[in-house]
């Protein structure tokens, strides 16, 4: 018996040991996000639990960083050598860490799974003919009209606009006929409304910003800023969300082009409004290009153990794949997926009088593949460089200076710099 007894007690030590030794060859997998939680955290608790249930060889664990302090924890970590096996970064960050040299190149691993996602999405992504992240989740801007106003002002809300041109055009129509301010564009993104409508920034190293073409698409907002036709307040601010919103579920705006969030506001706070709101794409304007996108990714970092590594690029395909994507925009309401099979969801269908949250989502989606993220990255001082052409973009619009004279003053500032 004390024979069995001590071959039973082997067995188990031994049964022992090859557990602790499976658990210990566990990959961990520590993924950071940017400012996502507690939103998302039933989101990301199902991530772990679907995830690990296929990767039993896998632990997955979410750390969500506020946005402020992101870059300097993420450099902490990089800098003691334990940096996060995948990294949530939007365009212009991965940029960043692309040119640090800390993130590896994705295309061989990636293969062709590549033509899974939206070719604009992995152009955003690219950078010296290498793509450092994939593809997560998109925004794009709608366009929402008061139809009562535009009905007010003699005109159809139904009718599609189409052009930047139009929407001024319409803005100084309902100002003259309602006394609505007609619009409130984001010109403290000026650069981006530049680069959506096909005038470049910056060529050969050298400011491009000044030629006659982007003089006349000054003089434009000018003409519709004297007439009375664009809302005052944050007009030149980087982010005029908060006021666009409050202005149109006010009745004080006529057009919104802003973020399919905003509907679900203007559903909340301006019920009545929100009965009479028609829901566009935003104009594409003559590049194609669908405004308002700002693409996010996942990004691997470099310096992880081989296994770790090939790992982490798995995850990063789980967490961007179709079904992922999807049931990331479902649990946004207005975010959009970029994978070409996503977006071909019956969620992305208008299959009732949802009212105008649901046309958002169906409108945005009508032009998702178009996104662009249209941000300067590349250059030296981009917040420097950008206050001063909204600087003196604002002194052009408001008429405290010409537009040639503004835009000139701003390139010469640029090209000081990018010297």
């Amino acid at each position: 018996m004390k024979t069995y007894r001590l071959a039973l007690a082997s067995a188990a030590l031994l049964a022992c040991g090859l557990s602790a030794a499976a658990h210990a060859e566990k990959i961990r997998l520590e993924f950071w996000t940017d400012s996502l939680q507690p939103t998302f955290n039933g989101y990301f608790a199902n991530v772990k639990k679907s995830y690990e249930a296929q990767h039993p060889n896998v632990e997955v664990q979410w750390v969500d960083v506020f946005n402020e302090n992101f870059e300097t924890k993420l450099n902490a970590a990089i800098a003691a050598g334990k940096p996060p096996a995948l990294v949530n970064h939007d365009v212009p960050r991965l940029f960043k860490y692309a040119q640090k040299g800390t993130l590896i190149p994705l295309d061989a691993a990636l293969g062709a799974d590549k033509a899974a996602y939206l070719p604009n999405a992995l152009a955003d992504l690219s950078f010296g003919g290498k793509l450092y992240g994939l593809p997560w989740y998109n925004n794009i801007n709608i366009l929402a009209i008061n139809g009562q106003l535009f009905k007010k002002a003699g005109l159809d809300p139904r009718a599609p606009v189409t052009s930047l041109e139009q929407e001024l055009a319409l803005a100084k129509t309902i100002k003259a006929k309602t006394g609505v301010p007609g619009l409130l564009p984001q010109l403290g993104q000026i650069d981006g409304i530049m680069l959506g409508q096909g005038l470049p920034l910056i060529e050969n190293g050298k400011a491009m910003f000044n030629s006659p073409r982007h003089v006349a698409l000054i003089r434009k907002f000018a003409d519709a800023y004297q007439a009375g036709a664009l809302a005052k307040d944050n007009l030149f601010a980087d982010d005029n969300y908060q006021a666009s919103v409050k202005l149109y579920n006010s009745g004080r705006l006529a057009m919104m082009e802003t973020a399919p969030t905003a509907a679900q506001r203007t559903q909340s706070d301006a019920r009545a409004i929100y009965a009479v709101t028609v829901v566009q794409p935003a104009p594409l304007g003559p590049t194609k290009i669908a405004q308002g996108g700002y693409l996010f990714s996942w990004a691997v970092s470099k310096g992880l153990p081989a296994p770790t590594q090939a790992e982490a690029v798995k995850f990063a395909k789980f967490l961007t794949s179709d079904s992922q994507q999807l049931a990331f925009a479902k649990v946004t309401g207005a975010t959009f997926p970029s994978t070409q099979k996503a977006l071909t969801d019956s969620y992305f269908v208008k299959t009732s009088a949802g009212g105008a949250i649901e046309d958002s989502r169906i409108q945005g989606a009508k032009v998702a593949r178009n996104i662009r993220t249209l941000v300067l990255t590349g250059v030296p001082n981009v917040a420097d460089l950008k206050k001063n052409l909204v600087d003196n973009v604002e002194a052009a619009v408001t008429g405290k200076k010409d537009a040639q004279k503004a835009l000139d003053d701003a390139a010469a500032f640029w090209n000081r710099q990018l010297k």
